[in-house]
């Protein structure tokens, strides 16, 4: 008959391996012998007879089977993780840190980040999505998700890192071209790049509560592409002041109306685990909070 005990060592042997990639991470994450891992997966095969892992000499891919098992088995051996740190009251972070994070933070400054906060935290994994997509934390298993903007999510626990200020900026060839606006109304004539939601271009917004709807011949989803096309002079770009600080300070782009006054993007951490947040999630709001609170400075 099997033990309980056996039953978790195959457990653990198989999430740990899908989430390391291979037998020899996963040897490194359990702190066993590669042999002893793949052993207790086969073992873990056998007692379920089906495959979940299709082994080769470049790679491991999960079969349907072991899919399907991962999604089921990988939250709960995460959750009996998260039990533990929250006991714990000065607790070591460790295990696997799942983030999701709006493109133009995620790529921009969040992996450029990354390393620091590993190097703080050698026992933990990082998992960065970068994706404006508003991810279902819960059913796609993050653990915390940053977010820009008004927050939607019912439910979740929220925290505001971060304020962060907003541009339009222009090159200097585009401003050349088609004249430097001397007003807000003096935008309605100028080509926007304009960053589009839900099939529809997003209004920019002024502190003293005038709101445009700009105009332009390109449209698009993502802040890069929107930084791009504006250093290629195809309009006015409406983006964070930390996305395109480096292009101002070597003057690639140049401020739109920099003295009239827009308001600030407020930047939030969102989970799911309340007030009982585990360790490795905690310690990194912490960090992002540090971190974010250099921009200003």
């Amino acid at each position: 008959m099997t033990t309980i005990l056996e039953k978790t060592a195959g457990l653990v042997a198989f999430v740990r391996t899908v989430d390391a990639g291979s037998f020899q991470a996963a040897s490194r994450l359990i702190g066993s012998s590669p042999s002893a891992v793949s052993k207790s997966v086969a073992k873990l095969e056998r007692r379920l007879g089906a495959k979940l892992i299709q082994r080769s000499t470049r790679r491991l891919g999960l079969t349907s089977e072991g899919i399907a098992y991962y999604e089921r088995v990988a939250p709960l051996l995460r959750a009996l993780d998260d039990a533990q740190d929250i006991v714990q009251s000065t607790g070591t972070a460790r295990g696997l840190l799942r983030v999701t994070a709006p493109v133009e933070l995620g790529r921009g400054l969040i992996a450029s980040w990354a390393q620091a906060f590993l190097a703080e935290q050698p026992e933990v994994k990082l998992e960065l999505s970068v994706t404006d997509r508003h991810a279902d934390l819960i059913r796609e298993n993050y653990d915390v998700a940053v977010r820009m903007g008004a927050l939607a999510d019912a439910g979740l626990t929220a925290r505001r890192i971060a304020s962060l200020p907003i541009v339009l900026v222009a090159a200097p060839a585009y401003l050349q071209r088609r004249g430097f606006p001397a007003s807000i109304e003096d935008l309605r004539r100028h080509d926007f790049i304009r960053y589009v939601s839900a099939g529809r271009p997003q209004p920019i917004a002024f502190t003293n509560g005038t709101e445009i709807v700009p105009d332009g011949r390109f449209d698009t989803d993502d802040g890069g592409a929107i930084r791009n096309a504006a250093l290629a002079g195809a309009g006015i770009a409406h983006l964070m002041q930390v996305a395109v600080q480096d292009d101002l300070d070597t003057g690639r782009l140049v401020r739109v109306l920099p003295d009239v006054p827009m308001p600030t993007m407020p930047v939030h951490i969102v989970h799911a685990f309340g007030r009982q947040l585990p360790v490795r999630a905690r310690l990194f709001v912490e960090f992002l909070v540090r971190e974010m609170g250099r921009l200003g400075r």
